[in-house]
């Protein structure tokens, strides 16, 4: 349950060897209306922390200009979990793909504001920028949290946790790489724990479903709804292949 569901992730394929098969949108684009200070913050954000979209591998020690571990996070909403995140631990460097207007431009006040300089970030469909910016093994972590869980049943197949999709983000994760999903819709995360249980190459680091780790504030919303009774589903894999 973070600030607001993820209005746009990307695309997937229910057969991603067929070339001339059009993609499943995983997303509704509801880009909201930009306040004045949104609009600002992007624009001068945008020249500093922001990377922009180019069908071609992106140097990420040189967008950071270091090397350090490298996180990548799908869907961030307004951004507020992953401007803590990000200042919780400063020894990583997140790239933050979202490309709802009002979240980014509150993320890119957050990192003035907070003085943080462990992240970027690309306005662009999320799918695209792993399938051509993204380098083979070149990530140490994967965040998703709280996706668009389409809950109606013919909806389903929008949804972005789905083989290939995982298969794709595997393949940019380093061996002993992780990936840490959380859901507040306890059918999606029973689905995420089959998808991620079946792929070869991930071993799940709890029996079943993980505690919340310590790096994953707990958000105003969230704690909200599990003091309504809701619950929240964390999962917690490492590649081993």
């Amino acid at each position: 349950m973070t600030d607001s569901r993820k209005p746009l992730i990307g695309s997937v394929y229910t057969n991603p060897d067929d070339v001339t098969q059009r993609p499943i949108r995983t997303f509704v684009l509801r880009q909201g209306h930009l306040s004045d200070a949104q609009l600002r913050a992007i624009e001068a954000g945008m020249p500093r922390w922001g990377i922009e979209y180019q069908p071609q591998p992106l140097d990420m020690d040189t967008a950071f200009g270091r090397s350090a571990p490298k996180v990548l996070e799908i869907g961030f909403g307004m951004g507020t979990a992953t401007a803590e995140i990000a200042a919780r631990r400063p020894d990583t460097d997140f790239l933050g793909i979202e490309v709802h207007g009002p979240g980014v431009g509150n993320l890119f006040k957050l990192i003035d504001e907070r003085g943080v300089s462990n992240l970027r970030v690309i306005r662009h469909d999320a799918v695209e920028v792993v399938d051509n910016m993204l380098a083979p093994q070149s990530l140490d972590g994967f965040h998703l949290y709280f996706p668009d869980p389409w809950p109606k049943k013919r909806h389903h197949k929008r949804r972005l946790v789905q083989p290939a999709f995982v298969e794709k983000i595997v393949s940019r994760l380093k061996t002993g790489a992780y990936i840490h999903m959380a859901t507040d819709w306890e059918e999606y995360a029973q689905q995420m724990l089959e998808v991620l249980s079946q792929n070869p190459q991930l071993r799940n680091t709890a029996e079943a479903y993980a505690p919340r780790p310590d790096f994953r504030p707990l958000t105003k919303f969230e704690q909200r709804g599990l003091n309504l009774g809701h619950g929240v589903w964390d999962l917690l894999f490492k590649v081993v292949r």
